[in-house]
């Protein structure tokens, strides 16, 4: 099989896009019909760099469609596959596209980036371009294209980095790898380095497309042909022209497994030894972080305690099994120092036993019975901090009252809780809640980063909260019931700060909330308010 990857020169002047276009148009014309696969670069539709998220749509406008006739023209001449990415122009705009010609200049696929740059993603008031990238924030298998017998497999751009993908590709067994790029700001080593450690860990040939910034340049380019073992059988490094190769597709790469073991593939062979404890939370199971989710959402109160004991395993997953975008838990100290969610300062109302829960070790609370509250749970165990992280990390946003903030002359664990969000991987599916501004403000001290949530005082001014969050810098407020109004939700979204409403079990309640602006209601009975909440969105979107 005969390969072609074609680099064309990319000037980062705007007035030569007609001159970098005709330049790939004229590598195209090289391609002639001993090709059975030729790739062309990321964004054929910009041929030139452009200033601007204007300049950057109207190079759209204006190239997007030659791109297109250009790829299928040349399919069509030389008889051979062709990829080639473009925009893809849709309702909420353009995406970044890798399309597949069949050798009659037939679209029989196509493959939207896994992984839009931050350029791409950022609107362009946030100085950006504004690619459609909503297809990006959900459950995807890898793009997996038959065509004649060979499985392709994509890359573009961005997505040789995120290295974490490369065993899923290899999952799915891919022979070619098409990789439409530019890297502009990578160097030849750089890019040879990803090139061929995406080939050893997916046993696939890459045929990669880029654009060469000139003779002198010491990044981009790098259009290159790689074997399944990483070697690089072609690297165009800064030229412009095109990287040919006879390649067999069916040919892999088997290495022993261990010293003395069986022939085998490197995935396959690394597949033995995984052990998934060892790596980021990822997978179909993850949701969006805190600041991409979307709003209005409805947060599980102390889980679904509705039908499980509150601040249980059960009852958290009940409500993360349901869809609930959030849950919500306390967190109090035992006398030993271990961090146990438990709603009340006491274990009168919530268990078999009596008085205050940081009087008492973690061993003794482990001889009491949580699950006496519901029939049907009796004998489980109180829940560390830790168990809910485990757990859970990941698969929902969680709203974490910090009951221990608000006592004074206790250890508040401002570290140790930090340190523990961070060993499961959770600083951006989590927020703090205290009604202590102190703590708060001590709290961003130590982690930055993690959104924190200003709890009532006791202060009935429908305005107090507000303006606490504003001078603590707070992502969002809790609002308590009855102690707020339409004033105070609308203070907060003028400064930017977000309105949980503490708490809705009447599904009436929730509809006159959401109506009011409030972006997560908190429930004790999840399934009832969530349904109840999802039809008035709905409805109030379609009208």
């Amino acid at each position: 099989m005969k390969v072609c990857a074609v680099q064309p020169y990319y000037s980062m002047d705007e007035k030569d896009l007609d001159k970098c276009f005709e330049g790939l148009a004229g590598l195209c014309g090289q391609c002639d019909g001993s090709m059975d696969l030729i790739v062309l670069p990321e964004y054929c539709d910009i041929p030139a760099s452009v200033k601007g998220a204007e300049a950057f749509h109207a190079s759209i406008a204006r190239f997007n469609q030659r791109a297109r006739e250009l790829a299928v023209s040349t399919a069509r001449r030389c008889h051979a596959v062709v990829f080639a990415n473009f925009a893809d122009i849709g309702e909420n705009g353009p995406v970044n596209t890798t399309f597949a010609f069949d050798r009659d200049g037939r679209e029989v696929g196509k493959y939207p980036k896994a992984h839009p740059a931050p350029s791409e993603v950022k609107t362009p008031a946030q100085g950006g371009n504004g690619m459609d990238c909503s297809y990006s924030y959900s459950f995807s298998e890898p793009v997996m294209l038959e065509i004649e017998g060979v499985r392709y497999a994509f890359m573009t751009c961005y997505d040789f980095y995120m290295y974490e993908n490369f065993p899923q590709i290899a999952r799915y067994k891919p022979d070619i790898i098409i990789g439409c790029s530019h890297q502009r700001t990578d160097t030849h080593r750089a890019l040879e380095l990803f090139g061929g450690f995406l080939c050893y860990n997916t046993n696939a040939y890459l045929v990669r497309s880029a654009v060469t910034l000139g003779e002198d340049s010491p990044v981009c380019g790098c259009s290159m042909i790689v074997s399944p073992d990483g070697e690089m059988i072609v690297d165009m490094k800064n030229r412009v022209g095109l990287a040919v190769a006879e390649i067999d597709p069916a040919k892999k790469y088997l290495k022993p497994a261990g010293f003395g073991g069986r022939k085998t593939s490197h995935p396959e062979y690394i597949e033995e030894g995984r052990r998934p404890w060892l790596y980021r939370p990822a997978g179909s199971m993850t949701v969006l972080p805190d600041k991409l989710m979307p709003y209005p959402r409805i947060c599980a109160h102390r889980g679904f305690s509705a039908v499980a004991p509150e601040n249980s395993l059960p009852a958290f997953g009940s409500a993360v099994a349901l869809g609930a975008d959030e849950i919500e838990f306390d967190l109090w100290t035992t006398s030993d120092g271990v961090l146990v969610s438990l709603h009340d300062s006491t274990l009168d109302r919530v268990s078999n036993g009596s008085g205050k829960v940081w009087e008492k070790t973690f061993e003794e609370l482990k001889g009491l019975d949580f699950g006496v509250t519901v029939p049907g749970y009796e004998g489980l165990g109180i829940v560390t901090f830790e168990d809910i992280l485990k757990k859970f990390a990941r698969t929902v946003v969680m709203n974490i009252h910090v009951k221990i903030w608000d006592e004074p002359g206790m250890d508040h664990k401002y570290k140790e809780i930090a340190d523990l969000i961070t060993k499961y991987d959770c600083r951006d599916h989590v927020y703090m809640m205290s009604s202590t501004d102190d703590s708060l403000r001590a709290f961003r001290e130590i982690a930055p980063d993690i959104a924190i949530c200003v709890g009532w005082d006791g202060n009935k001014d429908v305005l107090s909260m507000p303006r606490r969050a504003v001078a603590l810098g707070a992502e969002k407020i809790q609002l308590f019931k009855p102690y707020f109004d339409q004033s105070s939700v609308d203070a907060a979204h003028r400064a930017g700060i977000l309105c949980n409403v503490f708490w809705s079990d009447d599904p009436k309640e929730a509809k006159r909330y959401i109506d009011m602006g409030i972006d997560t209601i908190l429930t004790n009975d999840y399934l009832k308010v969530a349904n109840a909440v999802r039809a008035h969105v709905a409805e109030k979107r379609d009208r």
